[in-house]
């Protein structure tokens, strides 16, 4: 039987132990346990992907190159989401005469297809909309909020990446940065 005071001692050697274990398993930022593949961030090459849009046809990212393209991630039932969305609408409408591309990628395997189709609809919205049927898009990027968006510059190369909502303010700024300071 344990005294009190080696039972003292012994869960606080565990505890530092433990604390050890941790310290030096834990993984660089931005990397995965599963092949320690980087996460994309700002600097690095957008991961490539194609996609089916809710029209039905299909949409490759590096189609886009020469053109600055906004990814945001996102889903009918996300009340973040949900906010952004007008304020991603009227920056396309100014903007797609500059070339700006938003590509709204929907996480359909956690949404439903009715749901985003009147989510659309009754936000009038005409930019892209994917649809992440494999959780492609999730997985490669890395996902762990909803919204995420990833600035894209006309390089393919990511510029910013936002977790959680974005501002009006803060897309505009994006924007006019990836277009060079145009109008």
């Amino acid at each position: 039987m344990l005294t009190r005071r080696a039972f003292t001692w012994a869960s606080l050697i565990l505890l530092l132990l433990s604390g050890a274990w941790i310290a030096a398993s834990a993984l660089p930022p931005g990397t995965l346990a599963a092949g320690g593949v980087s996460a994309p961030r700002a600097g690095l090459l957008a991961p490539d992907f194609e996609l089916r849009t809710l029209d039905g046809s299909s949409l490759r990212l590096s189609d886009l190159r020469g053109q600055p393209v906004i990814v945001n991630v996102w889903t009918s039932w996300c009340p973040p989401c949900k906010r952004e969305m007008p304020a991603f609408q009227r920056v396309y409408q100014e903007y797609e005469s500059h070339g700006l591309v938003i590509l709204a990628v929907d996480a359909i395997q956690q949404d439903s297809l009715d749901d985003v189709r009147l989510f659309v609809s009754n936000n009038a919205l005409t930019f892209p909309i994917l649809l992440d049927e494999r959780s492609e898009v999730l997985s490669t990027y890395q996902i762990s909020a909803f919204p995420s968006t990833f600035f894209v510059d006309q390089e393919g190369v990511i510029r910013k990446v936002v977790i959680g909502a974005v501002s009006e303010p803060l897309l505009r700024s994006q924007v006019e940065e990836m277009l060079g300071g145009e109008d």
